[in-house]
């Protein structure tokens, strides 16, 4: 039998687009990383076996983007929503904004820039907050150590408890992703029929069933659905 919603509960699922506004570049829009690096270069399996300095070097050049980069409004108005709920950030993102702005309960299923970990153990992992991984940089094993980013054809992270997390929540907040990246896309199919449900994107190719649509800004309309929460207001309705 399954759970029922709890409508103090909150899932923010935030894709590349809410950190797009801090300056950091997304993979798939026209000034996208991959314009400049190709997939099978950097981010694959492959890639590490064959050049290991390129892919590191790919991954410091981000990690330092990263750090240069400050949470932005939607960011920041995500984290205030945690004084009056129960609020889980389900990410794409591999960036710590999130963290920084003050969020305290957040699931990456893509991985995280700021951590590294073991080649052969992965459950090896080491927090390097903002440091270059470098060729000779070796786990407790002794092996080299790799960013602890989920690669195209590797398994996405913290899968069933992402899901559990958004079958459960009375509120579901989607924004910043393009919903083309599989499986973490069909997370959003989880979320049940009477919760309030928003999708926040000026992109919108397809509406996922049941979600209304805000088409602006993340940095506006983020803040905006926070306040209006905050108040206690329901928006469950169609607000274009």
């Amino acid at each position: 039998m399954s759970q029922p919603i709890d409508p103090n509960q909150v899932v923010i699922f935030s894709g590349a687009g809410i950190s797009a506004e801090s300056g950091l570049a997304t993979f798939r829009d026209g000034n996208g990383l991959w314009n400049r690096y190709k997939i099978e270069d950097v981010a694959t399996p492959s890639a590490w076996a064959s050049n290991p300095a390129l892919v590191l070097q790919f991954y410091n050049e981000r990690r330092r983007q990263a750090a240069a980069a400050q949470p932005n409004a939607a960011h920041l108005s995500i984290a205030e929503l945690e004084t009056k709920y129960q609020v889980t950030v389900i990410t794409q993102n591999i960036d710590d904004l999130h963290e920084r702005a003050g969020s305290s309960n957040i699931i990456h299923v893509h991985g995280e820039i700021t951590k590294a970990r073991s080649s052969i153990d992965s459950s090896l992992i080491y927090t390097i907050d903002h440091h270059d991984i470098q060729i000779g940089d070796k786990c407790g094993q002794g092996s080299q150590l790799r960013p602890h980013i989920v690669w195209f054809d590797e398994e996405i992270q913290n899968f069933e408890i992402a899901k559990a997390a958004i079958k459960t929540a009375g509120k579901v907040l989607v924004v910043g992703t393009s919903l083309t990246v599989y499986p973490a896309a069909s997370l959003l199919t989880k979320a049940r029929f009477h919760a309030e449900k928003i999708l926040v994107s000026l992109e919108i190719d397809k509406k996922p069933f049941g979600y209304n649509c805000w088409r602006e800004q993340a940095s506006i309309a983020v803040p905006n659905v926070v306040r209006r929460w905050l108040q206690g207001e329901y928006l469950g309705r169609n607000l274009d």
